[in-house]
Parts: C-alpha cells; structure tokens; sequence
C-alpha cells in the first residue's frame, strides 16, 4: 500500500515556533491519521517564521518539491498585516499561491485545505499595541482568504475563533507570549485531520 503525502506552505504558524516540532500542527496531524490506521509519510513543511505571502512564493520557486502529494494545507499572511501591508495586495499573491497547491495536490480542490490566520491581538505581545485594530485587520485578511478559498471549493478552517480563547487562556500560548502552544495546534489538528479522514472514506 503506498503511503500519502502531506504538504504543508505557511509561516511560523505551520512551523510551530516555539514548540518542539512534533508538537506543530503538521506532525500532530500526520500523529492522528497514522492512529486511525492511514499511512502517512513524515509531513513536508515549506515554511519560516516571518514570511510573507511574497517571501513564501520566492521559497517555493527554490523548494524541490516531489512529484506530487495527497493533502495540501496553505496559512499564509499574519506577516504581511504584520508589517501593515494593504489587504488589496495580499489578495493576488494568495489566490497564487491557492493555485499552485492545488497543483501540488494533482488538481484535486478537496484535498486542499486553507486555515484562517489567527488573531494574535489576544496574546500578551500585543498588550502595548492597539489590539482592537490589529483584530480588525486580521479579520480584513480572512475574510479575503475565505473568499478566495470558497472561489476554488477548496476546504476552509477557521480557527480564528479558537485563537480568541488565549486571552483567557494562556495554555493556548507559547512562551515567547505570541506564538500558539503545542494544546492549541492540537486542536488545528483534529479539525485537519477530520478533513482528510473524510476524504479518503
């Protein structure tokens, strides 16, 4: 039997900065479809903390890639609202990148899957910045991914939601006081993971 393949694009959000790298929401997933019995390889990570949606297409023209994957997960664009980029400008350079993962996933829009930004507005890094703005602005950028993602009936998480639960709780944060925890990517997993479990029913 061959095994599958995941291929995971993003930013320190798919990398899992600050947490050990089974811990990121990659390998957490992989973890529970080899559970439920799904041949998995090691997931494929293209990503690094502070890129952009630009920097992320740059990586990839340098990456060598297989010849295809089964799954594709894409989070992209906390950075470029980060570094107060306009919402109009990320909207091409994601649908780019959309296109080219479901490339990578043999044309196959269902096995794509887009996870929202999360909003760091709640984290203890933000607490001298102007948190309302800041969730306003991530909101501007999900819901133009959500659009896009719709445009090409590929799957979309929203896991903004959950990431708003930090502020109450911070076993949902990294100790750097930004970054996601290791509890908080669990549940990315298991949402991923029901997404393709039921694909391949």
């Amino acid at each position: 039997m061959s095994r599958y393949r995941l291929l995971c694009l993003g930013d320190s959000y798919t990398i899992g900065e600050m947490v050990l790298s089974t811990e990121n929401f990659p390998n957490q997933t992989v973890n529970l479809l080899r559970q439920s019995g799904h041949e998995f390889e090691n997931p494929e990570i293209v990503a690094r903390t502070g890129w952009t949606t630009d920097e992320l297409q740059a990586a990839i023209k340098q990456h060598r890639f297989q010849d295809s994957y089964d799954f594709v997960t894409l989070l992209i664009g906390v950075n470029n609202q980060y570094r107060g980029e306009a919402v109009e400008d990320y909207k091409p350079q994601f649908e780019l990148l959309l296109k080219q993962a479901i490339t990578f996933a043999k044309g196959k829009n269902d096995h794509v899957i887009v996870l929202s930004i999360p909003d760091w507005s709640v984290t203890p890094f933000a607490k001298d910045r102007d948190r309302n703005k800041i969730a306003a602005e991530i909101d501007n950028y999900n819901q133009a991914n959500k659009n896009i993602a719709l445009a090409y009936h590929v799957h979309y998480i929203d896991i903004t939601p959950g990431t708003k639960e930090a502020i109450h709780d911070k076993t949902l944060i990294a100790p750097d006081s930004l970054h996601p925890s290791a509890k908080e990517y669990a549940r990315w997993a298991e949402k991923i993971y029901e997404v393709i479990h039921r694909e391949l029913q």
